[in-house]
């Protein structure tokens, strides 16, 4: 009798391996080593059946203890498999394998048949709104192209006073089985398309596929504070399952247009605001306008162009309903082009008294000019 191979050489694991770890290495080396990626190759199907023993063993807590501690001579007596061929694996591992639904190899081994009813297809459509609708909430119909079951047929595809048959190439299974070298492999029923009966008079209606196109008009509630890229959820507003099945999920995507006098930043908005050099530098209270209409802001004395000036609460309220974001106004001093004569004389006389009177900081900014045109006038004398 030969001698079998250390079970954590096997599957190239340390013997401190966790469960995960185990899981992981099997599932690594069964696709390296399964038959169906190794025609013809006999020594993949011997690599195969000793990796299916091995995990066997060490995904058993009690096994793996009786083996760590006796060695292969541990198990003898104790309830293990003899794994002969695929089938043997097959039905060990049938969680594995895709008998228990999401199993280690999934769709690997063959298609698996669906459990009930297939739910609809989910579908996504763009809704363009207004800042306006945006800040206070809409209610807004949109139509959305989908499929609905055929009134006719009452979805079964079939001609009014037919009905469908049993498809005979699978039995009904929506399934067959074919051999291809150590497994026996699962996959849709070509005759059927995995539907297990076959129609042999169709309804004229829709043809046969039991479901004809509609354009669905659906009302939406819009929460206040939405901004574009926000994304709406209906279930069961999607396309059209199986008979049976459930609608899909329509995701509706808000855009939000770009507003003439608003910028949205965050839950804040900014809004630029045009003022004269008096009210700048006299200091004024003007209207503004807001979401809510107009209203009073004070500009201070001295007020600068790109000034921020802030009124509380008057941004876009918080989707989650945390209040309000802030309006920013952004303030730039207006030049006039066109000025009276009085208007002129009246800036003239101002220009002089700067002149006269000229500010500290200005009047440094002007030494550093003098200083840097002597400077030039001395390099070139030299």
């Amino acid at each position: 009798m030969a001698t079998k191979r250390d079970f954590y050489e096997v599957l190239q694991i340390k013997r401190d391996a966790g469960a995960d770890d185990i899981k992981r290495a099997y599932r690594q080396l069964a696709l390296k080593y399964h038959p169906d990626k190794n025609p013809n190759d006999p020594e993949a199907e011997t690599r195969f059946k000793e990796l299916a023993e091995a995990y066997e063993v060490l995904s058993d807590t009690g096994k793996r203890q009786r083996y760590d501690r006796y060695g292969p001579a541990g198990l003898d007596g104790a309830a293990t498999h003899n794994f002969n061929n695929a089938e043997d694996i097959m039905s060990a591992f049938s969680e594995i394998f895709g008998g228990g639904g999401g199993g280690l190899f999934g769709d690997m081994f063959g298609a698996r048949k669906q459990r009930g009813p297939r739910a609809g297809s989910d579908l996504l459509m763009k809704l363009t709104i207004d800042l306006e609708e945006s800040a206070r909430g809409a209610t807004k119909v949109v139509e959305v192209s989908r499929r609905k079951p055929c009134e006719d047929c009452k979805g079964s595809g079939a001609r009014k006073g037919t009905v469908a048959t049993t498809c005979s190439y699978c039995g009904g299974q929506g399934q067959v089985v074919q051999s291809r070298g150590f497994f026996q492999v699962a996959t849709t029923c070509p005759a059927c398309g995995g539907e297990g009966v076959r129609i042999t008079d169709p309804c004229p209606t829709c043809r046969g596929q039991g479901h004809v196109p509609e354009v669905a008009q659906l009302k939406i509630d819009i929460r206040p504070g939405v901004d574009t890229g926000t994304r709406l959820r209906l279930p069961n507003h999607g396309e059209l399952g199986d008979p049976g099945g459930p609608r899909g999920t329509l995701y509706i995507q808000i855009e939000v247009r770009k507003h003439a006098l608003f910028e949205r930043q965050g839950n804040d908005l900014v809004c630029q605001v045009p003022i004269s050099f008096p009210q700048a530098a006299l200091g004024a209270e003007i209207d503004v306008p807001t979401l809510d209409g107009p209203d009073h802001l004070k500009i201070p004395k001295g007020t600068q162009t790109s000034d921020i000036l802030r009124m509380r609460g008057r941004g876009m309220p918080d989707i989650n309903g945390r209040g309000r974001g802030d309006q920013l106004v952004e303030i730039f001093v207006e030049t006039p082009k066109h000025l009276s004569a009085r208007q002129e004389e009246l800036l003239r006389e101002l220009a002089e008294l700067e002149h006269s009177d000229v500010s500290s900081k200005r009047k440094g900014f002007l030494e550093k000019v003098r200083d840097y045109f002597t400077e030039e006038a001395d390099d070139v004398a030299e």
